[in-house]
């Protein structure tokens, strides 16, 4: 029985010490990611300082190299070596707009978002996306399309992220079209509201471009990583985070040779009654 007794008192302390042990190395490893993500946010806040440092210049850089492109054309300088300057200055000058987009879409990606919610009409956004963003699609020969539903669907979003989601998916799009073949003759852009279910509204921006390869679909998302010439690879970052900062989430789905189907699938509220009943 004595026997027994301290057998059991042994391994009731050995497994105590197993328990405790399991415990330290819980608390370690809770500090170590405690001071990681420490160290990440001093790391993100002091690029995003350095980011606004180097944006701030590039604007008087494009000014001054405007302003000497203006003096080369007045000048009295041989014609092939001023058409070769001018040609030098425009390249040095969209180089340095690209430089910024890069900046402002990092910036974006990199600031703390905290969305402020509101109950809306999902059509609104559209219509006001749609009028803002025509123009640019008339200039490059795309035919910008609407489908939208008859009916409300409102979500509760905050409106300025939504939009802002919604616009570099138009512009991915319009960008794919520009840059890339497309079995289809029709260069078309399309933006789509579906009627609102019980759990959800989607919007969808459709384009026949060139389509996505499948193995590129997986890395989409990720930052810096872009198909285009001059594109920043930063556009889709920002709009999967701004739709997931609403508990939503952005599908894909895409033919090559054909186009694709960006879906943004937002959480919808239920439309309350103006005066409700008592």
């Amino acid at each position: 029985m004595g026997f027994g007794l301290t057998c059991g008192v042994i391994a009731g302390w050995l497994v105590f010490r197993r328990l405790l042990r399991q415990r330290e190395l819980q608390v370690r490893h809770a500090e170590r990611r405690a001071a990681e993500s420490e160290r990440l946010a001093a790391m993100g806040t002091l690029t995003a300082g350095l980011a606004h440092e180097i944006k701030n210049p590039l604007s008087t850089l494009v000014l001054n190299a405007q302003l000497l492109r203006e003096e080369i054309l007045d000048s009295s300088m041989g014609g092939d070596d001023r058409d070769r300057s001018v040609r030098r200055i425009d390249a040095l000058v969209r180089e340095t707009g690209r430089l910024k987009d890069i900046l402002e879409d990092f910036l974006r990606l990199a600031g703390r978002v905290k969305p402020d919610p509101q109950p809306q009409d999902l059509r609104e956004i559209a219509y006001d996306l749609l009028n803002f963003f025509e123009p640019q699609c008339q200039q490059a020969g795309v035919l910008l399309r609407q489908d939208l539903p008859a009916d409300p669907v409102s979500a509760s979003v905050d409106v300025k992220l939504v939009k802002q989601a919604l616009l570099n998916l138009l512009l991915n799009g319009l960008q794919a079209m520009q840059t890339g073949a497309s079995a289809t003759s029709a260069r078309e852009l399309i933006l789509r509201l579906d009627p609102a279910t019980e759990e959800e509204a989607c919007f969808h921006v459709i384009d026949t471009g060139p389509g996505i390869a499948p193995e590129q679909i997986p890395t989409l998302f990720r930052p810096y990583f872009t198909t285009k010439k001059n594109g920043t690879g930063l556009g889709l970052s920002v709009a999967r985070r701004n739709i997931e900062e609403h508990g939503g989430r952005i599908e894909v789905f895409s033919q090559t040779g054909r186009g694709s189907d960006f879906t943004i699938r937002l959480p919808i509220v239920p439309v309350m009654p103006a005066n409700p009943a008592p």
